[in-house]
């Protein structure tokens, strides 16, 4: 909409050829904008908890699915032609086939085998034909402003600008859902290269006669359907596609996929995604009314505008960008409304903590309970011990959260001897936790999670296993850790070795702070309401303990 706009305004309604220098030329500002933007937009990446990245990222692979779907009726203003129904239906099956019964490469590559067969069955009952691949040329280079030198409007680059800070919001998300996928901390340099490099390929489309550049929610949904992450992959999949973007016939042939079979391929790919936003939001407290507002009313105007379209034109052209695409109207919301929610004004609701038995508790009620009914409330912190509980609780009342963290901290850390070895002695040690099945394991750490550890070889299985009775042999103890959903394998064993090195004494500092650590990440979830910002990171990084 916003290049269709440039080109009518600055050809007086005719556009045409003669558009596209001020259409490239507003394409040229957008991109240096958002190359030079970048680190300031990323700077902002503390508003996108995971109730807004899984928001967004439901938002974006439910509504795209309407591209699946025109895709695969060919548009059809009325009832589809059966036959596009039909080879949409037959790629679906070949690429569910192909998941469930290959592995290894070809079941990396089942979008690609759904993609073949369906159009070699289009192809043999005459739906589909390369007869463009015969007249296209063998080698095709692209003329710099072939369609002359950019010109520059203010209104067609405010334009561009806008529709790039949009897209900025989209490619936030899309690097989160990679994040998600690989099992990586997305930073805030992760987003900054992204948009920079959003920005740099916008700039040289630009000069390439060609319209903005931005990440694609399909690569996303591809990366989770085939399982591979490696970043070479990626590498060495950009320089086929340069190599291809000079051969107009390989060109041609990707034209001639007919558009029923590559809408099946996307709607697998699309569905992927929403189904990474419906993980992400799986770690958001929902019964906090407060996360729940943000997620029905962003999905519910996300489907508004996807439905009907049309509801676009009902404001100014110069807004219409903002409305016209449900992704757009989705993220934007889910961001205003965690704004208006988490951000202006008072951030901490009246309730601070949620009870062993899931009761909403306020400060005030916690400083007025009694010994037996403060170690009772705060009771998921530990696993069987009490008595830190009913050591904190002489300390009250307290005046906040933070009042009440140190407490419980203070409380284990001065204890005597004899009540910090019965403290550490409670808690599994890292070959009974990890070695466990996924059941087991959520019951012995008491907090629900999963460290993405699984599928341990067994050689590591039998190293850990050691560790964990070498460790018991020289400190009598459990080997306990706090280990972050992060946390390699070999991080956990090279860890527990370099412990092995410390004297009894020391040791015992160190697995009492770790007891410390696994404390204070229950508290953090418990004591959502007290800061629902922090928390919702936490939770984006789950631990199990």
């Amino acid at each position: 909409l916003p290049i269709i706009a440039i080109g009518l305004a600055t050809t007086g309604g005719q556009g045409g050829a003669a558009a596209l220098p001020f259409i490239y030329g507003s394409v040229i500002i957008a991109g240096l904008f958002t190359f030079f933007a970048a680190p300031y937009f990323a700077r902002l990446i503390r508003f996108f908890p995971p109730v807004v990245i899984g928001t967004v990222l439901t938002c974006m692979g439910i509504t795209l699915l309407a591209v699946s779907a025109n895709d695969i009726t060919s548009w059809a203003d009325g009832t589809p032609a059966s036959s596009d129904v039909l080879y949409a239906a037959l790629t679906l099956a070949v690429i569910v086939a192909a998941q469930r019964f290959f592995r290894g490469f070809l079941g990396t590559i089942a979008i690609l085998i759904g993609l073949i067969i369906g159009t070699a069955t289009a192809l043999a009952l005459g739906d589909a034909s390369f007869a463009e691949v015969g007249t296209a040329d063998w080698v095709g280079v692209t003329t710099p402003f072939y369609f002359g030198l950019p010109a520059f409007t203010l209104t067609g680059a405010i334009s561009m600008i806008v529709v790039m800070l949009i897209t900025m919001v989209e490619t936030t998300g899309d690097v989160f859902a990679a994040g998600e996928i690989v099992g990586k901390r997305i930073t805030r340099g992760h987003i900054r290269a992204a948009i920079r490099a959003d920005g740099l390929s916008t700039t040289l489309g630009g000069v390439l006669n060609s319209f903005p550049y931005t990440c694609f929610a399909q690569n996303v949904g591809l990366v989770r359907l085939t399982g591979v992450r490696s970043r070479w992959v990626v590498a060495g999949a950009g320089v086929i596609m340069i190599i291809l973007g000079v051969l107009p016939k390989a060109g041609a042939v990707v034209a001639s996929i007919p558009g029923p079979v590559l809408g099946a391929a996307s709607l697998a790919l699309f569905a992927n995604v929403a189904l990474v936003g419906i993980q992400t939001l799986a770690s958001v407290d929902l019964r906090d009314n407060r996360n729940a507002v943000v997620v029905t009313i962003s999905l519910g105007l996300a489907l508004l505008v996807t439905f009907k379209p049309a509801i676009a034109e009902l404001v100014p052209s110069s807004l219409q960008v903002l409305f016209a695409s449900g992704v757009t109207v989705g993220s934007i919301c889910a961001i205003v409304l965690n704004l208006l929610f988490f951000h202006v004004g008072r951030q901490a609701g009246p309730d601070v903590a949620v009870g062993a038995d899931g009761s909403r508790l306020t400060m005030e009620e916690i400083s007025a309970m009694d010994t037996a009914e403060f170690a009772t409330a705060l009771a998921p912190l530990f696993n069987n011990e009490t008595w830190p509980l009913e050591a904190a609780a002489q300390r009250g009342p307290f005046s906040s959260v933070q009042d009440l963290r140190e407490a419980i901290q203070e409380a284990v850390l001065t204890a005597p001897h004899e009540k910090q070895i019965a403290l550490i002695e409670d808690y599994p040690d890292m070959a009974e936790l990890l070695l466990a099945d996924d059941t087991r394991a959520e019951e012995i750490a008491k907090v629900a999670g999963s460290l993405a550890l699984e599928n341990m070889d067994d050689a590591e299985q039998q190293q850990l296993q050691e560790l964990a009775d070498a460790y018991r042999e020289k400190f009598d103890l459990p080997f306990v850790a706090c280990l972050g959903r992060m946390d390699s394998r070999q991080q956990i064993i090279t860890s527990g070795i370099r412990r092995l090195e410390n004297s009894r004494e020391q040791e015992r500092v160190v697995a009492l702070a770790e007891v410390v650590e696994i404390a204070n990440d229950r508290f953090g979830i418990m004591m959502a309401d007290a800061n629902p910002i922090a928390s919702a990171w936490h939770r984006k990084f789950e631990q199990l303990h």
